[in-house]
């Protein structure tokens, strides 16, 4: 069954699309095939970065002077 894919028109920088357009050739994958990559790589880090959100949302909330007070007693600065 083949992939189905939906058209769009995005408006590039024109250094990026260079870029983006040399990279392409050197991975030898197509310009949508790269950017496919890279979008699916933002959300899916979009999508742990939620999860470690939620999963920390219980945790107490530290003042910037104590956390400072903390690095500072544990030798970090």
């Amino acid at each position: 069954m083949p992939v189905l894919t939906k058209r769009a028109t995005i408006y590039f920088d024109p250094l990026i699309h260079k870029t983006l357009k040399m990279k392409s050739v050197e991975v030898s994958k197509s310009l949508s095939e790269l950017i496919n990559e890279i979008i699916k790589k933002e959300l899916h880090e979009d999508e742990t970065d939620l999860k470690d959100f939620a999963d920390r949302v219980a945790e107490p909330t530290v003042n910037y002077e104590t956390m400072l007070k903390k690095l500072k007693h544990d030798g970090k600065i």
